[in-house]
């Protein structure tokens, strides 16, 4: 099938090496940029990034802000762990995230019961139908950019008790490889549905989600902030915390073997 890929890194970044074809568009002018583009024409419209996690919130976003025009929606993927992955020329990037740093304050008692049902945060866009709130909360995201989105290990450790932690595994995941002191256990693709467990998070918290890589959560931060929740995606996820962990529990991890040494072009 046929790709069109949108690289979202720094100008200068893109200069030294990029994918074949790729075109070069920041965040915030995606939307302007996509309206020029004849979707009929491609299978996938492929976001490329540093680390596969700005590429992932973009993803998210776009899925949703096309929500009701499946021919689009469908066609947005994330190139997993970006360009770390397409030629060891790019890699540092994943193989310095990874850490055991956090390994010793990791705990695994059971999970705590999540707090009751409150409501979801208020938005005030200035538009009536929920296609345009989308849209709108969409475009304002995109303007912020991934930064606010995310933080950093090092940066939820220095205060566990300010943040809302979101552990976004299963519950025998929960409990081994274990989870950050305080965390709540969220079920991959049911505890987050509105049906289940999504009020349960706070509106007046930072929330934090962390999964295993790092692309999962900056997906789900888009989510949450398209609601109105601020949320933020924990960098690298637990691979930048327990690695040797996640190996050996099989987790899904960052390996040199990712790289696949494509050409590239300068």
């Amino acid at each position: 099938g046929k790709a069109y890929v949108i690289d979202l890194r720094a100008a200068a970044d893109f200069q030294k090496g990029r994918i074949k074809g790729a075109k070069n568009i920041a965040l915030a002018d995606l939307i302007t940029h996509l309206n020029t583009v004849d979707f009929s024409k491609y299978d996938k419209i492929a976001f490329v990034c540093y680390t596969g996690q700005t590429a992932g919130f973009a993803t998210a976003l776009m899925r949703f802000y096309y929500a009701d025009e499946p021919a689009k929606r469908d066609k947005f993927f994330d190139l997993k762990f970006g360009m770390c992955s397409w030629h060891k020329d790019f890699a540092s990037k994943w193989q310095q995230a990874i850490s055991n740093k956090y390994a010793s304050q990791f705990v695994t008692t059971p999970a705590p019961a999540k707090p009751a049902k409150g409501t979801l945060p208020t938005l005030t866009t200035g538009k009536k139908t929920g296609k345009e709130i989308v849209q709108a909360r969409v475009e304002a995201l995109l303007k912020e950019g991934f930064t606010p989105a995310s933080i950093t290990a090092d940066a939820m450790f220095a205060d566990l008790s300010k943040y809302f932690i979101v552990n976004y595994w299963t519950e025998a995941q929960y409990l081994n490889p274990g989870h950050v002191p305080g965390a709540y256990q969220y079920t991959p693709k049911q505890s987050l549905k509105y049906s289940a467990d999504l009020l349960t998070l706070p509106t007046n918290k930072e929330v934090i989600i962390y999964c295993h890589t790092g692309t999962q959560s900056s997906m789900l931060a888009a989510f949450l902030r398209v609601l109105g929740y601020n949320a933020k995606s924990l960098l690298f996820g637990a691979n930048s915390m327990i690695y040797d962990k996640m190996v050996e529990t099989k987790l899904s991890i960052w390996k040199d073997s990712e790289i696949k040494d494509y050409e590239y072009e300068k």
